[in-house]
């Protein structure tokens, strides 16, 4: 049997305060989430970390039904003249698109491009199905996987491959795609506050940092525990340009020639990042029960005398327990339980269900919690009622626990000065007032590291620009961003 003290995880996990970076890694890999893959910049999503796509996709993909979208697949080759047609967006994807020359040991008339997002074929093939305002609205999605060429990159944040999914529509009015735009990055923001107890702040991109082709982009922007921003999803009000390209025309009702107005909003494997860097601990990760793969762990107690008993009680425990809960059983007996424990903590399952000789005479059980430590007796009858109240705290807990971090670390700058004292220090997101000039946004960029993360729906009065003091267009959030 391997005893705690041979393998004590805890303390194989690097402390947040004294390499953020490496806990984030400590905590993928010694938790079984990922792997290195061969090919540099490419990662191995194991079966507990691919558990947590699967909830976020299940997640989503019912919203994205419930709000009458349907599910399609695109091709992940891409014809190098696709991506030519339109420059805006082909200038900011060329640098990280990934190019096939050559196929069945031959040279290829023309380059294909990895998919690095699916605009242009998808809109290639909208030119050949619309032809009628009856063929309108159009709302597809897409689940799959994207390649960018990535020069720098960190599991789940940025690597060469990702799984990710990505909206697209086409609508008959501009005012459709507006508010097709808005009620999608309002799904996202529903699902990632509610199911993965993350704040964000929605808001618009900047013009420098909308999307390459798009007439306006949304982003929700969370911050993580190190004081960095992530953006956590996007929506893209495409406007005609696209259509425009590729011919994406239509009758309307007076039989009179239109090109459709688009849209296209994505989340990725980005989202398994957010969770970690906003609920992790020292111990490991913590997760929101809503999203966890496991939500409740039963550890029983085996000593030899007591264990057929124990390990019977354990077993029927499990039973009723996952009718109603994501539950496992750790009967293994290879290791301790105080092993256990720490391997369970590490992992972030919410709950931990103890069983021993003494709680099962007592007809009792001890629930202890991930997110505080705290134990609770409560008597075997009740367990699955003790187990469903717990869990409703623990997502709430989470949940409070990241909003008041957040507004802890949110400051206020009049100056840019100000601004780089704050991301010296201890960072944060930072409210400020813009003039809305590309040179200012730029030049705040290079001297303090910062970027302009969204102008908030929710505007606030400000009076200057704290680059250049003239009278600010915009109330904006500046942040360092991964």
């Amino acid at each position: 049997m391997v005893k705690a003290a041979d393998k004590e995880f805890v303390k194989e996990i690097t402390p947040q305060g004294t390499d953020f970076s490496q806990w984030y890694v400590d905590c993928i890999t010694k938790a079984d989430l990922a792997d290195y893959a061969p090919v540099k910049g490419c990662m191995v999503l194991k079966p507990y970390g691919y558990g947590l796509w699967e909830r976020i996709q299940a997640g989503l993909d019912r919203r994205f039904k419930d709000t009458g979208h349907q599910n399609a697949y695109f091709p992940l080759f891409i014809p190098e003249s696709y991506l030519q047609k339109e420059t805006e967006h082909v200038e900011g994807f060329s640098p990280e698109v990934a190019w096939v020359t050559h196929g069945g040991g031959e040279l290829l008339a023309e380059r294909l491009a990895v998919r690095p997002t699916s605009e242009t074929i998808i809109c290639a093939m909208y030119a050949r199905w619309i032809h009628s305002y009856r063929d309108l609205p159009l709302l597809l999605n897409q689940w799959g996987n994207v390649v960018r060429w990535e020069k720098t990159t960190r599991p789940f944040l940025r690597t060469t491959e990702f799984l990710w999914q990505e909206g697209h529509t086409a609508h008959a009015t501009e005012e459709e795609a507006e508010a097709e735009a808005r009620r999608m990055l309002e799904v996202y923001r529903d699902f990632i506050e509610n199911e993965m107890a993350i704040p964000v702040v929605a808001g618009e991109k900047s013009p420098r940092e909308k999307f390459a082709g798009a007439a306006r982009t949304y982003s929700l922007e969370a911050l993580m525990r190190d004081g960095r921003a992530l953006q956590a999803g996007t929506s893209h009000n495409l406007g005609q340009h696209f259509a425009k390209v590729f011919g994406i025309n239509f009758l309307d009702q007076e039989g009179q020639l239109q090109h459709v107005w688009q849209t296209s909003w994505g989340v990725s494997t980005r989202l398994i990042g957010a969770l970690i860097m906003v609920h992790g601990d020292d111990r490991g990760l913590v997760f929101p029960p809503r999203i966890a793969p496991t939500q409740v762990v039963l550890v029983p107690i085996l000593p030899p005398r007591d264990r057929s008993a124990v390990l019977t009680r354990a077993r029927q425990l499990e039973g009723s327990l996952k009718e109603l809960y994501r539950t496992t059983l750790d009967a293994r007996e290879e290791y301790t339980p105080g092993w256990k424990f720490n391997d369970w903590e590490m992992r972030g399952v919410p709950l931990r269900v103890e069983l021993g000789p003494r709680d099962l005479a007592k007809g009792e059980v001890v629930l202890v919690r991930r997110d505080t430590g705290e134990k609770a007796t409560v008597s075997q009858e009740r367990l699955a009622e003790a187990v469903g109240e717990a869990l409703g705290s623990i997502q709430d807990g989470l949940w409070q626990r990241a909003l008041a971090f957040r507004e802890e670390n949110t400051g206020v700058a009049a100056t840019r000065e100000e601004l780089a004292v704050i991301m010296e220090g201890r960072r944060g997101l930072v409210a400020a007032g813009w003039c809305g000039r590309d040179e200012c946004e730029e030049e705040v960029k290079e001297k303090t590291g910062a970027t302009i993360r969204n102008l908030p729906f929710q505007q606030r009065a400000v009076t200057g620009c704290l680059n250049c003091g003239r009278p600010a267009a915009h109330f904006v959030y500046f942040a360092r961003a991964y």
